[in-house]
């Protein structure tokens, strides 16, 4: 029969009608949520990135503002211009797009911007918030996916989740996310010995590793769910770390790459953003 394919584009769509009308609400009270993006260089796979997340905001109601540097920009520059924005009444959310140049430190530059606008949910605060079980913005990604499942209804309590990749961005702290749902997390990574066994035991398997179909049907049981984090581009066409044709045969549930996990990153962002507004005005 095949599996049932999660599509995030039309989730994503579904929950930013919702993150409208929360926007529309907000400004009756005077309030515009503000994200200011922070992007250095000219990678164009970042720039097409950051306009998806402007237009994105502009379309719910979100204030959004783009600064480009350029890549000589160096890192006190960096700090200074974080500084200046956590100041900013009107900036909410503050996102540095990574990656930075290899002159920037990426966790000096985190670690700088105010844990309270921090929509991107990677400064050691927030992260600390996440492992304790507190309410706190939670990495953008990760965040999606746990929405996605829970939209799907798919059980995690007790199931038992294997997630390939250990990244500081997706493979940890979707892991302890999961955690939190009271799911066992099993964390693989490039140097797991035998890697099958532990992805055809799995519920749930979760792959954030950059390899194009490094996941097939042989790897996983019957009737498991299987996200696809991975995006690759390979003669041309986006693809994932799964190679989803023989994978849909076996799995119950899979997302597909694109219009799989991407547009729930992106939207998790604007959530985020809105509640970041919401928090520093003292709106419940």
């Amino acid at each position: 029969m095949g599996a049932e394919v999660i599509y995030g584009k039309q989730l994503a769509t579904e929950i930013r009608e919702d993150m409208k009308q929360e926007a529309a609400e907000l400004r009756e009270k005077g309030i515009i949520p503000g994200l200011t993006v922070v992007l250095i260089g000219d990678d164009p796979a970042s720039l097409s990135y950051v306009r998806g997340k402007q237009k994105a905001s502009e379309k719910i109601g979100l204030a959004s503002n783009l600064i480009e540097l350029p890549e000589n920009t160096s890192e006190v520059e960096l700090l200074d211009l974080i500084g200046q924005l956590n100041q900013d009444g009107e900036v909410h959310g503050i996102l540095v797009q990574l990656p930075l140049p290899d002159h920037i430190d990426d966790q000096k530059v985190i670690e700088a911007i105010e844990p309270q606008k921090d929509v991107d949910g990677f400064h050691p605060i927030n992260i600390g918030r996440m492992m304790t079980g507190q309410d706190t913005f939670y990495p953008c990604t990760p965040y999606g996916i746990l929405v996605m499942l829970k939209r799907a209804r798919i059980a995690l309590e007790g199931r038992h989740v294997v997630i390939i990749g250990r990244s500081n961005l997706v493979g940890k702290p979707v892991g302890q996310l999961l955690l939190n749902e009271h799911a066992t997390v099993t964390h693989c990574h490039s140097r797991t010995e035998n890697l099958q066994h532990h992805t055809r035991h799995a519920d749930i398997v979760i792959v954030a590793v950059g390899k194009p179909a490094f996941i097939t049907g042989d790897d996983i049981k019957e009737g498991a769910v299987v996200i696809d984090v991975g995006v690759n581009r390979v003669d041309g066409k986006l693809t994932g770390d799964v190679d989803f044709d023989s994978v849909k045969e076996k799995a119950s549930h899979v997302t597909p790459v694109p219009k799989g996990v991407g547009p729930m990153t992106i939207t998790m962002l604007l959530s985020n953003t809105i509640q970041a507004a919401k928090s520093i005005h003292n709106v419940t």
